[in-house]
């Protein structure tokens, strides 16, 4: 749908904040209701979910989750503390450690995933073919933004 407000760049701008904003908060409302780690930060599940996709060093994950590393540093401690990921030494640097995911932390990212893709497919059962084509057809642009 297009209003005056979202034919600017601006005006995008401020559309797209406050629907994303909306649709994480609604995300996060369905995890938290549903019982699945409600004490996780969205930035610690999203630290799980990437160190869940391949093994990284702190450093690569504060640059993958474009945070300092003291925030990092945080994160990590608290993933750590739940048994969520564990540190091991780097395979070829013995100054560096590794982060890996546990099989628990593996199931904390499975289970969330599956809630929030769940909630997400019965949402987009309610809207017409041709909205689900816009969507489909921005998840790219999307990806981009978020990874600029």
């Amino acid at each position: 749908m297009t209003t005056p407000q979202s034919r600017s760049d601006a005006g995008l701008a401020t559309s797209l904040r406050i629907s994303v904003s909306r649709l994480a908060r609604r995300m996060r409302i369905e995890r938290v209701a549903q019982g699945l780690q409600p004490e996780l930060s969205d930035s610690q599940l999203a630290a799980l979910a990437a160190l869940e996709k391949r093994t990284m060093t702190p450093g690569e994950l504060a640059e993958h989750e474009k945070v300092q590393p003291p925030s990092i540093t945080r994160v990590i401690a608290s993933l750590e503390e739940r048994g969520l990921i564990q540190r091991m030494p780097h395979p070829s640097d013995r100054r560096q450690v590794v982060l890996t995911v546990t099989d628990q932390g593996r199931d904390v990212v499975r289970k969330v995933r599956q809630l929030r893709e769940a909630w997400l497919a019965r949402r987009l059962r309610d809207l017409t073919p041709a909205e689900r084509t816009i969507l489909r057809d921005a998840v790219p642009i999307l990806e981009k933004l978020s990874q600029s």
